[in-house]
């Protein structure tokens, strides 16, 4: 009841049109518009605008384009459309056809600058006076960007008319916004800028960057002041958007080396072709959705949950099948290991560019994973989220099954001893299989992930291989925490590095720094304890 008091207020004093006017009376309003008299025009323009009506939108905007025109034969008033010959006639309050008539049956309603300013504010008290509060959000976010002083009276009148919170506040950035362009008085800009400066962002900082050199001393003092404390925001939400950029990268590292860790760990072994198993899960991820695509597409939001297994067991057999004809036979000899495991990997990426070919392959994201959320000056996609959330799952199930199972039982104790494992009756040749294909088949998993943000190609694996091994080298081999510690650091250090140093610097710098704290640390930031490693 306030609000109305006030908005009725508001338009006595500032000499609106009545705030009666009918509805009903519309389309005679809209005919009255057929005139010369610019003064006449102006006068039922801003009648129309009183009737609240959203229909008049169309026809005050047309008019405003130069689309509104008249029918010579009677008078009565249309929205014009070029048409192939000859030009179509619109309903001005429906917009539906009504017929298409020579381009000299119809002339154009003209109008001046004086009108261009009065339908600006028409159609922005229209818009912002909308029953829909969509609308009227959609109406002050566009009024801020664009700020008109012709709009400050409004804004008022819908401001004062406003229950929505926080449109109200978007109302008040926007009359803020155009107050600044406008003649008012310093102490009514200085509140606007006070305003801009407490709303903050992008927008705001070029609204008071962009005031105009005719503003005086103390208007320019506040702006300035305004200014400095927006960028000082800013600058916090660059940190926090570049640790979050830094997570982001540390779980697609945590999800390429948790598999390299326990596998390097365990059985000492350096395997090049890690990332060819990256690289097979994400094609598995490809095929997957291929095969939905065109046999269920309804299915298609299902598809990562049908990859994520499909992954493991692909990527899994087929590091288990490296480790039976390959590895096994090269155990205690590093550099041939590394090169028959580099061999391959080069054999794996042929076959690959055989079979699907060497160009990327499209993978889709489900709409789940499609989109932002804006968090203050942040973006957050939902894909990232998501890697983040994934990755956090899959080392906790590791973890359970490294601490819960026989399997993880077995591997923690060739980790530490493996000749007094083999004592106490282990297998350890079977637990360097299942091992490797538990090592690979996250891999897998992380290839399933990395679909989602990266191109799906026969090189995605080698993108993330010395990464990975970087990761586990800083963070101590085959332990869980110390990896992920390592990813994430090694993710926020090259974001934070990658704006000054460059990309390709800022990972130089940082294999500098891994290599300076080996020097210092050669286990890495946490150790195992055992008496092989003691030893």
């Amino acid at each position: 009841m306030i609000a109305r008091l006030l908005a009725l207020m508001i338009a006595l004093c500032c000499g609106l049109p009545a705030l009666a006017a009918d509805p009903d009376d519309l389309p005679g309003l809209i005919e009255q518009l057929q005139t010369r008299d610019y003064a006449a025009m102006e006068q039922t323009v801003n009648t129309i605008a009183a009737t609240g009506d959203p229909r008049a939108v169309a026809p005050l905007q047309a008019l405003a384009d130069g689309d509104l025109y008249y029918r010579k034969s009677d008078d009565k008033v249309f929205i014009a459309r070029k048409a192939d010959s000859g030009t179509d006639l619109l309903d001005p309050l429906t917009g539906e056809f009504v017929e298409n008539v020579g381009r000299r049956d119809a002339r154009k309603i003209g109008i001046n600058n004086g009108m261009r300013r009065a339908l600006r504010g028409a159609l922005g008290s229209l818009t912002l006076l909308s029953p829909d509060p969509k609308v009227r959000a959609a109406a002050a976010q566009s009024l801020f960007k664009s700020p008109d002083p012709g709009a400050i009276e409004a804004l008022g009148q819908a401001i004062a008319a406003e229950k929505d919170e926080a449109i109200r506040t978007a109302m008040e950035e926007a009359q803020a916004a155009s107050i600044l362009l406008s003649d008012s008085d310093d102490a009514t800009k200085i509140v606007a800028i006070q305003s801009l400066a407490d709303r903050g962002g992008r927008d705001a900082l070029s609204l008071l960057k962009g005031l105009p050199d005719s503003a005086t001393e103390p208007v320019k003092a506040a702006a300035l002041e305004g200014v400095k404390s927006i960028e000082a925001a800013l600058a916090l939400w660059s940190t926090a958007q570049n640790i979050y950029y830094g997570i982001s990268l540390g779980s697609v590292l945590l999800m390429a080396a948790i598999g390299l860790a326990i596998t390097f760990g365990v059985m000492g072994v350096i395997n090049m072709a890690h990332g060819e198993m990256v690289m097979l899960g994400a094609y598995t991820t490809y095929v997957v959705q291929e095969i939905i695509r065109n046999n269920a597409p309804g299915m298609f939001e299902f598809s990562l949950a049908i990859a994520v297994p499909l992954a493991f067991l692909v990527s899994g057999s087929i590091g288990v099948l490296i480790e039976r004809t390959v590895i096994r036979y090269l155990y205690g000899r590093a550099l041939e290991t590394l090169l028959a495991t580099w061999g391959v990997s080069l054999i794996i990426q042929q076959l690959v560019r055989t079979i699907f070919g060497p160009t990327n392959k499209e993978v889709g994201n489900p709409d789940f994973m499609s989109g932002a959320v804006q968090l203050g000056e942040m973006t957050l996609t939902y894909n990232r989220i998501w890697i983040i959330v994934f990755a956090l799952v899959v080392l906790a199930m590791l973890m359970l099954v490294l601490k819960r199972t026989p399997l993880g039982l077995q591997m923690r104790a060739v980790t530490q001893n493996r000749r007094m494992a083999g004592a106490m009756g282990i297998r350890t040749d079977r637990v360097d299989a299942l091992t490797f294909g538990l090592g690979s088949g996250i891999a897998g998993m992380a290839g399933v992930a990395l679909s989602q943000i990266d191109n799906v190609s026969p090189n995605l694996g080698q993108s993330y291989i010395i990464d990975s091994f970087m990761v586990v080298v800083f963070g101590g081999v085959c332990n869980l925490w110390g990896t992920l510690v390592g990813a994430f650091s090694l993710g926020i250090a090259n974001k934070f590095l990658e704006p000054y140093a460059g990309a390709v610097l800022g990972k130089i710098l940082v294999l500098v720094a891994i290599i300076l704290f080996i020097q210092k640390r050669p286990r890495g930031l946490f150790a195992l304890k055992g008496r092989a490693v003691e030893s």
